[in-house]
């Protein structure tokens, strides 16, 4: 079977999935004939606390998850990291080109190779609204990666972490609270540090109309502080990391 058709099969295959067990055992069996040991379908905050709608899906040694959690190694993943700052899928030995590797995340890596981890390969998964994501495959200590492979790998990957966020309900962007175009533009200043006179004076508007978009912003999202106003808004893609930085 050609690559497009194992990333075909697995397509349509992947539709009937209704649960955990059922995705990770199609995953299993596509990563093993693409030429991986291991797999893993997680929310980066999954390690850090337990909700039924982040994603945790994998079949890593027991051993090795249990120390990367007990020890919150998690928080030093290089690979985590990476996969927050691309959009495409990238090899761990390339790690080095998305983050300064510091000896916190190699010793990372190092711990997981005792445990007979070798190369991988991970596709980034984010989306708006919804903790930063991926779906990493992995050859035991030892093996190559399959390269002629991973452009399938990053197929499988997408269709399998999109199932995963169906199995367990992931919200719709149409959950996200509605904010009027002048409310947008408050809050994009507001997140590059504008006063509300800087901000009444940028957009035309008296102070006194400047703290009502703000506020009313804020009851759209039932949030106490300003600061939470950003950070939420951030999260659901409304306002991006440049706005902070660019009036």
């Amino acid at each position: 079977m050609g690559l497009l058709e194992v990333a075909s099969e697995f397509e349509s295959q992947v539709e009937l999935c209704s649960s955990d067990e059922e995705l990770g055992s199609l995953l299993g069996d596509a990563a093993h004939e693409l030429g991986f040991e291991h797999y893993a379908i997680v929310h980066s905050v999954s390690f850090r606390r337990e909700n039924p709608s982040f994603i945790s899906i994998d079949n890593y040694p027991d051993s090795w998850a249990e120390e990367f959690v007990g020890r919150q190694l998690y928080l030093d993943d290089p690979v985590l990291q990476a996969s927050q700052r691309t959009a495409k899928g990238f090899r761990w030995s390339d790690v080095a080109r998305l983050l300064k590797v510091e000896q916190r995340h190699s010793h990372v890596l190092e711990r997981s190779a005792r445990y007979g981890m070798g190369y991988g390969f991970t596709v980034p998964a984010n989306v708006p609204g919804e903790p930063c994501g991926s779906c990493s495959f992995a050859v035991r200590k030892g093996r190559s990666l399959p390269e002629a492979y991973l452009r399938c790998a990053e197929l499988i990957a997408i269709d399998a972490f999109d199932a995963a966020r169906r199995i367990r309900k992931m919200p719709h962007m149409a959950a996200v609270p509605h904010l009027s175009r002048r409310q947008r533009q408050c809050v994009r200043l507001l997140a590059a540090g504008k006063t509300d006179w800087e901000i009444a004076v940028i957009l035309g508007l008296s102070p006194e109309t400047t703290r009502r978009y703000v506020k009313a912003a804020r009851a759209a999202y039932n949030t106490v502080t300003r600061t939470q106003l950003v950070v939420h808004t951030l999260r659901d893609g409304q306002i991006s990391f440049d706005d902070t930085i660019t009036p």
